[in-house]
Formats: structure tokens, C-alpha cells, sequence
């Protein structure tokens, strides 16, 4: 049976086989030090019986007034868990997580080529906000798409409206 559980510290050592894949975003040791240390509530993984780690998700809280709200940092399946509801797992656990802080919705960003993602996104409840141009830089520079989920404190979801053009990776908060 799969174990969802906080992150800890030696996870950073048991994870490659969920970081390797090439949308996952990987990021430095003290970046998810940090995330484990502010956010502990958002940072969980799922645990196989046998120790391996099959996916995790790092989040956090932030924003004020209406624009606070949950952020997904970071939602990876190893390439042998996925396809069994992980993903939409741990969504749900960070919705559930953000309604508990009177969130007004959930916010992420993906590359727009990952159609995987993105229509998974979208089965779960979540629009295209916006598209942030020049979003991922490095290796493999690309816009993002801002993709958004009401909560219950947004009931007239006036957060999921999308704007009606992209805007540039620099002008975001």
C-alpha cells in the first residue's frame, strides 16, 4: 500500500528516480530545504512498501487578499508509478491542504509542451490562466502556461478567468 508522507531531509537522497525525468524541474539542496522547512504541509511524497519513492509534490502558500493561494512548485511521478492516479493524489492533498489555509485557489506552471501535464491539469479542474513567455530558461528555454483552480473561497472563480494575452516571465510576481 502507498504511503503519503511529509518529505524529510533523506528523501534528497532517495529521489533521482523521480527527479530524472526531463520535465521535472530540479532545483538546488538548500531550495528544497527550504521548501521542507517553510512549507512542511505542502511537501509530501508517496512511499512505496518497499522504501522507493513513486512521486512527490512541493508547494507552498503565499499571495494576499484574494490572490492568496496555494502554489505547486514542483508534482513528479517516477516513470513507473505513473498512470495509477498519484498525480491527481497528491493534487487533491494540496487543494485539501490550501482550502485548510483559506486559500482562494491553486496555481501552477508547466511548459507548454508538456501536453501530458497540461491535460491532466485540466481533468482536475484547472484552466489556462495565462502564458508567461520566456518562463524556463537554460537547457531548454520556454513559455509556461499559469494554470489555476478555484477554491471554495473563490466561488465565483474570478480567479480561473483568463487574461486575454500572455505576459513576460520578468512582469511576474
Amino acid at each position: 500500500m502507498t504511503t503519503l508522507r511529509p518529505f524529510d531531509v533523506e528523501d534528497l537522497f532517495k529521489f533521482n528516480n523521480v527527479n530524472l525525468d526531463i520535465n521535472t524541474e530540479t532545483y538546488g539542496f538548500q531550495f528544497y530545504l527550504h521548501y521542507m522547512i517553510n512549507f512542511p504541509e505542502y511537501y509530501q511524497v508517496a512511499e512505496h512498501p518497499n522504501g522507493q519513492i513513486m512521486a512527490y509534490v512541493m508547494g507552498k502558500i503565499e499571495g494576499r487578499d484574494t490572490n492568496w493561494h496555494g502554489h505547486v512548485t514542483a508534482l513528479s511521478v517516477a516513470p513507473d508509478y505513473r498512470r495509477l492516479g498519484l498525480a491527481a493524489y497528491m493534487m487533491e492533498y494540496l487543494e485539501k491542504t490550501s482550502e485548510a489555509r483559506k486559500a482562494f485557489f491553486v496555481d501552477l506552471f508547466v511548459r507548454v509542451s508538456n501536453t501530458v501535464a497540461i491535460e491532466l491539469y485540466k481533468k482536475l479542474g484547472y484552466v489556462v490562466y495565462r502564458q508567461i513567455i520566456g518562463y524556463y530558461t537554460g537547457d531548454r528555454d520556454e513559455d509556461a502556461y499559469d494554470m489555476r483552480k478555484s477554491l471554495s473561497r473563490d466561488p465565483e472563480r474570478k480567479a480561473m478567468i483568463p487574461l486575454n494575452h500572455p505576459v513576460h516571465s520578468r512582469d511576474v510576481d
